[in-house]
């Protein structure tokens, strides 16, 4: 065997990036299944979509740059990408936006900067912020969960739906949106920036169906979900425990101040944390260790400021949801980030 040296930072886990990669996989299953149990066979099929999508792109890719294309197929990165922003997609957008979103992040994001250790941001996010600000409509297209819904959407309405944009009954995406009792659905968080721009009360706001007891109706239990999972991977060590912690403390604690100001125009801390991409952004996404933060204090500052801008782009920017737009945005700083906070070497004179 050859004696490599290479440049800091040195990974020490003892686990190959393949197999790693499976684990992360394997600890997003409970938010899967719950995103499919709640609103149905549409997160599977694009779930689907986007696998075959980041394995062709990464695969043409590696073949025109002439490199071993079984190889770095094998180490299930082109995969995780896929299920990390096909995920965060309304479960019956058209076919097309999931394959765009993912072919850009594979190959504009991911191999155009030379493959995976050399991309300064996290793919999937790139593929998804694309999505959000070309296609903002074919983006806010949820539906409501299916316990609120008034249609049973089956395997063939769903793939008729996202590949033909209506049901086998004629439905359309839109008309899919309207809950039981006849009024349009959409996420928490989008329900809660809407009504607020239309100068209503929270507690006028949280009586709609789509609020559950404890925080949004299915969110909460897609939030808790992904929350398992992360813990699973802490367990396993997989990833580190600084930068999830400092982000639900800096957004839970901005959320608490704010709420505690002025509780009929800011959210309470549960729902800012069981809500939209929350937790599956602080143990999936914000945790890509080629793109986060690499020495622990570091890494608690990258989390924190995550945190931060979470809670301002939900609160005062123009989406409801800001988790993409975060990690992207400390993406940069990550460099400066690492070179502030590099533990001193023994023996250097500062």
């Amino acid at each position: 065997m050859a004696f490599i040296i290479t440049s800091s930072p040195h990974g020490h886990s003892q686990q190959t990036t393949a197999n790693l990669m499976r684990l992360v996989m394997l600890a997003m299953l409970p938010g899967i299944l719950t995103q499919w149990f709640l609103f149905g066979w549409g997160t599977l099929i694009q779930l689907g979509l986007a696998a075959a999508t980041a394995l062709a792109s990464e695969a043409l890719i590696l073949y025109w740059r002439r490199r071993p294309v079984r190889a770095n197929l094998q180490d299930n990165s082109a995969l995780l990408t896929a299920l990390l922003l096909a995920v965060a997609l309304p479960p019956l957008a058209p076919w097309w936006l999931v394959v765009l979103g993912t072919a850009f992040a594979i190959i504009i994001a991911k191999q155009l900067y030379g493959g995976l250790g050399d991309n300064p941001f996290n793919p999937a996010m790139v593929g998804y912020v694309l999505l959000l600000v070309s296609f903002p409509e074919q983006m806010t297209g949820w539906q409501p969960p299916q316990a609120l819904s008034q249609f049973d959407i089956g395997l063939r309405d769903a793939l008729s739906a996202i590949f033909n944009g209506f049901t086998l009954e004629g439905y359309s995406v839109h008309q899919l949106k309207l809950a039981a009792d006849g009024t349009t659905m959409a996420t928490p968080l989008d329900s809660v920036k809407t009504a607020l721009g239309q100068d209503l009360a929270l507690h006028e706001i949280l009586v709609k169906p789509i609020f559950g007891p404890h925080a949004g109706e299915g969110w909460q239990w897609v939030n808790l979900a992904y929350l398992f999972g992360g813990l699973f991977l802490l367990g396993i060590r997989a990833i580190a425990w600084q930068i999830p912690l400092a982000i639900l403390a800096s957004l839970g604690g901005c959320a608490l101040i704010a709420w505690s100001i002025n509780p009929d125009l800011y959210l309470s801390p549960l729902l800012q944390l069981a809500s939209g991409a929350c937790m599956l952004g602080a143990f999936f996404i914000a945790t890509d260790p080629v793109t986060a933060a690499t020495t622990p204090r570091g890494r608690l500052l990258y989390g924190a400021l995550i945190g931060v801008l979470i809670f301002v782009i939900r609160t005062f920017g123009g989406y409801p949801d800001g988790v993409a737009f975060a990690v992207l945005l400390t993406n940069i700083a990550v460099p400066m980030i690492d070179r502030f906070t590099r533990p001193t070497v023994y023996g250097e004179d500062v």
